[in-house]
This record gives C-alpha cells, structure tokens and sequence, in this order.
C-alpha cells in the first residue's frame, strides 16, 4: 500500500494581521500558527509512516522574503528525509512570488515540479506523480492540457493549483472545471488554491480540494485539516481527514435577550465560551462574539463595548484555551418599535432615515483622509478602491448613530 498526506494553501508564516492589530498580545501567541500547523503536519507524516507528502501550492505566502522561513522549511524538508518520506510540490500563485526560495537548497527527498509539466515515476510503488507549477502569478487559462498523459500500468496522482469553475471569495487561476479532470484520466488529484475542504469526486478518481490547513481569519472559521490517502495493491484509494490547526477561529452567537444586569451578561458569557472550548478540535479557540436579542442593556452594550469585550475575554481565560478577538452587537431595546414620543426616540427615528445624503458625504469626507494615514493592508482590507462607500459607510454611520443613541440613554437614565 502506497500511503500519502495531501495539503495546500499552507501561507508559512502569515501573519494574523487583524488579530495582532485589535491584540498584540493575542497575536503574538499565535503569531506562528501556520508554522506549528506546518510541523505538525510533518509529524503527521512521520507518525502514519507515509511514503510521500504532496502540497499542491501556495506554501508561501506572496511576497516571501525571510530567510528564517526558507530555513525553516528546509529543516523540515530534512526531517522527512530522515524519516524516508518524499515530498511533491507545485508552485501556487503566491509561490510564484517568492525570490528567496528560488534559491533554497533542499534535501533530495524533496521534488518541485517545473512550469513545464513533469513526471516522477515511483515503480517501487507503481505510482505516478505528475505535476506543473505556475510561472507566473496569474493563470488565467487552464493548465490541464499541459500535463503529462496518464502512464500505463500506474496509479497516476495529480497535483495541480486551480480554481476550478470559480469562487467568489477567490481570484481566478487556472481555471477548469470537476468533469475535465474527471476525463483526463488520473486516479487521484491533489488540488490547492481554495481555501474551503471539499472532496469534489470520491471515486475513480478521487478529486480532493483539502482546504487551508491553518486558518488565519474569522473568514477562515472552523475546523482545518489535511488529507490522507491510501492506495490499496488493488488500485483503489481511500481517504481521511485529519486535523492539524493549532487555532481555531469560530463566530458564536449569545443571545441576551432580557437580561437587565452586566452581572447576568458575564454569566451569559461564561456559559456560551465553557460550551464551545470542548467543540473545538485544536489548542485554542479564537472566538467572535455576536451578541444577539432585545434586551434593557442595549443602550449599555453600544456605549461600553470595550468593556464588554475585557468582560469576555475574561470569560475566555476562565473558559481556558479561548481568547474573544472581538464582540459585536445586533441587539436592540425591548421598547423598540413601541409608539414614543420621548425626544431621545424621536431623534433616533430622524437619524435613522436613509437618504441623509448630505450627512454621508460629510462622513466621507471625514474618514477619507484618515483612510490615507491607515497601514497598507488594513487600508485595502476596508477600502480597496481608496474611499469608503456604499454598504461599508452606510454601516459606520449606523453604529456612530447607535452609540450617540446609546450615551443619551444611559446620561438620561443617570441624570435621574
């Protein structure tokens, strides 16, 4: 029996760029994820035994110019070799970015296809490995008509870096779609570049999509894994899942609907965060907490939210193994929607008409400015086009609205 671990889109050493932003603390302690994630990954190998590791692409991250990474991959590299272990590797688009691993020395056990399409041949095994790695960092077109045909009398494994028919989160590359690969002949491919684990095909061949091993982002929630494969002496291949993720990034819902107290809310908290620590299938849960429900603390809630967040993280370190990257609020008042005519209600109405056209041009004339003066990537992350608009402003100027609501409240309230 032939046995193999498929990854992909493993992004050695991403940096959790929001996390360390909103945390430096909480950043730090998982500044490394990708790479823990990575050499448990190698531990996995080494533990079942497996004869190869293939990583269909982008084991980089864009840009990648740091030394210690390349050291780290080779040392890596290395432990393999010495655990007999081969590793098969196509270049992603990110990959394609990369100056100093193109001049890496790696140890032999260690095969990256060229952009021309190649073969590695394993008799002892009676498999074929084939492969071809991105020249560049756009493929616009498909790759499939560049690799090698199917090899007679082998079990032939493909790595290839696509995104297959198109997804929305993701940019096109190399794109074709489940049927060609269906066609085209080979038993099981190794698919990268979609971030998403999905097993397209489970037999004849086995088309596997095994998603982001470590996820780095709130976008990147729930479990993460690689894939294993087991070519029987039969021809058939079988496959598991395995975890391999050292944080796990995941939305919970609290609901708080008619609480009256901050004492009740940090019970809410402690309940929803000791309920969700035992679910999770790595070391720590990294947790976004969206506060759900009507209730007498909304006006609270909106005014002191830094003080609930420091409340559930709190709750977090009591929970154990948790930290709470961010609290967010859908609640809202429980006489909301009741007939008022309280000064305060009826400035809250007036604020919440839309076509306050004038009030939102002057808010973005606002916070353009202070776009500009934003680090690079937390500027594209809010606005790529260089201006906040459309759903974005609208957003901004419906929490701004709500947390004036919300200190007129709770003056009001004090005053009396």
């Amino acid at each position: 029996m032939f046995k193999f671990v498929h990854t992909a889109d493993v992004h050695l050493d991403s940096p959790l760029k929001s996390l360390s932003l909103r945390d430096p603390e909480a950043g730090e302690v998982i500044a490394n994820a990708t790479r823990q994630s990575f050499s448990g990954i190698i531990d996995l190998c080494l533990e079942e035994g497996a004869d190869a590791l293939l990583i269909a692409g982008d084991l980089y991250d864009g840009d990648m110019n740091s030394v210690k990474t390349a050291g780290f991959f080779a040392a890596e590299m290395r432990r393999l070799n010495e655990g007999g272990v081969q590793v098969f590797i196509v270049k992603g688009n990110h990959d394609a970015e990369s100056k100093v691993t193109r001049h890496l020395v790696l140890p032999e056990n260690v095969h990256i296809f060229s952009a021309r399409g190649e073969t590695v041949d394993l008799q002892n095994y009676g498999i074929a490995i084939h492969g071809l790695s991105f020249k560049n960092i756009s493929a616009p077109d498909s790759l499939l008509p560049m690799y090698p045909a199917p090899m007679a009398e082998r079990i032939n494994i493909g790595l290839l870096h696509t995104s297959l028919a198109g997804y929305a989160e993701h940019d096109s590359y190399s794109p074709c779609s489940v049927q060609n690969l269906i066609d085209f002949g080979y038993d099981y491919w190794a698919l990268g570049h979609i971030h998403k684990r999905t097993v397209h095909h489970q037999s004849a061949p086995v088309i596997v999509m095994p998603g982001i091993p470590q996820g780095r982002s709130i976008k990147e929630s729930g479990p993460k894994s690689v894939t294993i494969g087991f070519v029987h002496d039969n021809g058939q291949i079988d496959i598991e899942e395995r975890p391999v993720q050292v944080a796990q990034f995941e939305r919970i819902e609290v609901d708080v609907s008619g609480l009256s107290d901050m004492r009740d809310l940090v019970e809410c908290l402690d309940i929803a965060l000791g309920e969700a620590v035992p679910r999770i299938e790595c070391g720590l849960l990294v947790a976004r907490l969206n506060l759900v429900g009507s209730t007498p603390l909304a006006p609270r809630l909106e005014r002191d939210l830094d003080l609930v967040l420091e409340e559930a993280r709190q709750a977090a370190a009591r929970a154990g193994k948790a930290f709470v990257e961010l609290v967010e609020l859908d609640v809202s008042n429980e006489s909301q929607g009741r007939q008022s005519t309280l000064p305060i209600d009826e400035l809250a109405s007036l604020m919440k008409v839309d076509e306050l056209q004038a009030t939102k041009e002057h808010l973005r004339q606002i916070l353009d400015p202070l776009t500009s003066k934003l680090p690079l990537e937390v500027r594209n992350a809010l606005a790529p086009s260089g201006t906040i608009e459309g759903e974005m402003l609208n957003e901004w100027a419906r929490r701004g609205m709500q947390k004036v609501i919300a200190r007129l409240v709770i003056d009001d309230r004090e005053s009396q």
